[in-house]
């Protein structure tokens, strides 16, 4: 598997830290807010997780979670 981008790490991370109620568009637009991304951008990163099967509906996958987790914790480094 390869190296996920730190676009797509930070995106996993972001959505398993979302609150609830918070939908995948909100945590999209907080993304996008930051100026980590452009919509446009954002939504390609979102589309590629999705086809990795990160994403599945409206949450991550077991994948999902266990690469936010390790996103984590490099992050805390």
């Amino acid at each position: 598997m390869e190296e996920l981008s730190i676009e797509k790490r930070v995106t996993l991370l972001a959505i398993a830290k979302r609150e609830e109620g918070e939908s995948l568009d909100d945590v999209l637009g907080m993304l996008v807010d930051t100026g980590m991304y452009d919509k446009k951008e954002a939504k390609k990163v979102f589309e590629e997780l999705r086809e990795a099967n990160y994403i599945v509906g409206e949450n991550l996958s077991m994948t999902g979670v266990i690469e936010a987790d390790k996103a984590e914790k490099e992050f805390k480094q």
